[in-house]
């Protein structure tokens, strides 16, 4: 069945995003409404409130699986003037808008089981009920596994976002089921509501996870390591690009990447052939992995023993302060009275009392090694 929504891209086979994520919202709103009409029914007839709240909260589902099939065919509409890298970020908007659905509907069913608390209503028990609220968790632990297979395919958010949506229906049902045994049996009828506070509580923590989730590509995340992996992999496979430095990686939605990177390349080499090299390298990136690419070259001494020299006790010194420090685009630049040694370098994330901190740390270990030598150093960051 899944075959039938293969579509081409490059030399590789990807599923189609919108046709899944559609067919996810389609069988949701149907099970979702059917699921809503029965736990009515029975939450109308025994008096529970964890019963109709999660009727509730089946309805709020359809509305999720609304929200999916209308960011599916938003995010795959085509480039216009005024959207020039496309739509696709509507896919983790309207993610986004399924978590705040069940956000908001955690928070109503809080309220209602604090007044439950406070009011309590005597149940009337049913192992029809108790049979209804059982498969209805049947339904929605296919329904989590039907979503699951479908993100896996295409690493779509919003089907993430609906499978995590119903193995919390599993929870809120399965706990429905507990407080109306508990309350038939020990007759406490305050405990639906509190049952019920605790299903909101686990519902509002889901919500807030998936949240998190889809506002971290909003405002930009950095790459899968995999992804870096493999843009690395393609530009050094050529003979005359030595060395891969800053590359950036902005995504704009499942399949809309545009990236830039520094290709260390001789500078003894012709210019227009490392230009064609570079032309190659741009294309093929762009023909296996999907993404427009950018990259600018950067020219560096090669054969230079004098530069190999300096450039090696660099490295050397730096490892021993830091071994996830790294450096580049470095050069030397000889006076009468001293040297400059001029590079990047790369660390970890800190603040800028660290970043002065490690300069005078390393400016004091090249002159223990060298009085002459004077670091013309910028420290940065990575974007990957």
């Amino acid at each position: 069945m899944l075959t039938r929504f293969l579509i081409n891209f490059g030399e590789k086979k990807k599923f189609d995003r919108e046709a899944f994520a559609v067919m996810s919202g389609g069988v949701g709103i149907i099970c979702n409404i059917l699921l809503a009409v029965f736990k009515f029914a029975v939450g109308k007839l025994s008096g529970s409130i964890s019963i109709t709240a999660d009727a509730l909260n089946n309805l709020s589902d359809v509305a999720s699986n609304g929200v999916t099939i209308v960011g599916a065919r938003l995010s795959k509409k085509p480039v216009d003037k005024e959207h020039p890298f496309g739509h696709g970020r509507m896919e983790y908007i309207s993610a986004l808008a399924v978590s705040a659905l069940i956000l908001i509907m955690g928070f109503e069913l809080a309220k209602s089981s604090v007044q439950k608390i406070i009011n309590p209503e005597e149940l009337n028990f049913s192992f029809v009920y108790i049979i209804i609220l059982g498969a209805s968790i049947l339904v929605k632990l296919w329904m989590a596994y039907f979503n699951n297979r479908l993100y896996k395919h295409t690493d779509n958010i919003n089907l993430k976002a609906v499978r995590q949506d119903s193995l919390n229906d599993c929870i809120s049902t399965g706990a429905t089921i507990l407080a109306l045994c508990i309350t038939h049996i020990f007759k406490i009828a305050w405990i639906d509501g509190a049952i019920g506070l605790c299903v909101a509580v686990i519902i509002l923590l889901g919500g807030i996870d998936i949240a998190k989730e889809i506002i971290s590509p909003l405002l930009g995340q950095p790459p899968k390591k995999e992804l870096v992996d493999n843009i690395e992999r393609i530009m050094l496979e050529p003979e005359y690009i030595l060395g891969v430095h800053d590359l950036i990686v902005h995504d704009y939605g499942p399949g809309r990447i545009i990236a830039s990177a520094h290709a260390e390349v001789p500078s003894n080499i012709d210019v227009m052939k490392l230009h064609d090299i570079i032309d190659n390298v741009e294309s093929k990136i762009n023909k296996e992995l999907g993404i427009i690419m950018c990259i600018h070259m950067d020219p560096i001494v090669v054969d230079d023993k004098e530069v190999d020299r300096y450039k090696a006790l660099a490295k050397e010194i730096i490892e021993d302060y830091d071994s996830d420090f790294t450096f580049h685009d470095f050069r030397v630049v000889k006076g009468e009275t001293h040297t400059n040694l001029i590079f990047d370098l790369i660390i970890p994330f800190c603040d800028d009392s660290e970043k002065a901190k490690i300069s005078a740390d390393l400016t004091k270990r090249f002159k223990e090694k060298d009085s002459s030598l004077e670091l013309v150093m910028v420290i940065e960051h990575s974007f990957i």
